[in-house]
């Protein structure tokens, strides 16, 4: 299974979970703040209940909380790099690259297990499945800030190139298991200030009090079917 087609199969990943949010959006009748609400429970419901869980089974948990130590760093600078104006939230950017850091270390560790023929399916599953939840989220945020559908889409067609990029220098290259933890805590970090800050402290007045917490809700149960689901 070559980098190339895995990227693709990604791209097709991400896309299926965009397709199911756009669906959803339809439900709110694409409502800015009730969407927002929506993927920033979304976001600290896949954090809670596969992205933390796993990072915590596979890596040290210092490294962890020093990548999210770094990650809150991260964040701070880039939302006052990116931010155009007071009224402009950079949320789309932020959580691409933080998806972006993500997908490092499981597409390294993929391109060290490119010549072993009897993972290739497994992996193949894994990267369809594991991305749609991520898709979901990208595009939700995206329809936030009314965003050009041309914009997502290079969104989505540039991690799948960085996807196959990394699998081809996870070849060659080989993160030790304090890199990759390090790596996956920056994620989280930039995962989780994103979705509490940009996605739902903002929109803290906007709606009221039980609107706010139902559309949070309804994220972070979205989040935990796709978790069954997959």
């Amino acid at each position: 299974m070559s980098a190339m087609i895995l990227g693709g199969f990604l791209f097709f990943s991400i896309s299926i979970g965009g397709g199911i949010a756009w669906l959803v959006s339809k439900l709110f009748q694409n409502s800015k703040a009730g969407l927002s609400l929506l993927c920033g429970g979304f976001l600290v419901g896949l954090l809670a209940v596969d992205i933390i869980p796993n990072a915590l089974k596979m890596y040290k948990s210092f490294g962890i909380i020093l990548g999210v130590l770094i990650g809150y760093l991260f964040f701070l600078v880039l939302r006052n790099l990116v931010h155009p104006s007071i009224g402009q939230s950079p949320s789309v950017y932020l959580l691409m690259f933080a998806i972006l850091i993500h997908t490092i270390p499981l597409s390294m560790t993929i391109g060290s297990l490119m010549e072993n023929s009897i993972v290739g399916i497994t992996i193949t599953a894994s990267v369809i499945l594991h991305h749609l939840p991520e898709g979901f989220a990208l595009t939700t945020a995206f329809l936030t800030q009314r965003k050009k559908p041309w914009k997502l889409f290079l969104g989505f067609l540039g991690l799948s190139i960085s996807f196959s990029l990394f699998i081809w220098i996870g070849h060659y290259v080989n993160l030790s298991i304090k890199e990759q933890g390090v790596l996956m805590g920056i994620s989280i970090g930039l995962i989780a200030a994103t979705s509490i800050s940009e996605f739902i402290l903002h929109n803290l007045k906007v709606v009221r009090a039980i609107s706010f917490i139902g559309y949070i809700l309804i994220g972070y149960l979205l989040s935990s079917l796709f978790h069954l689901l997959l």
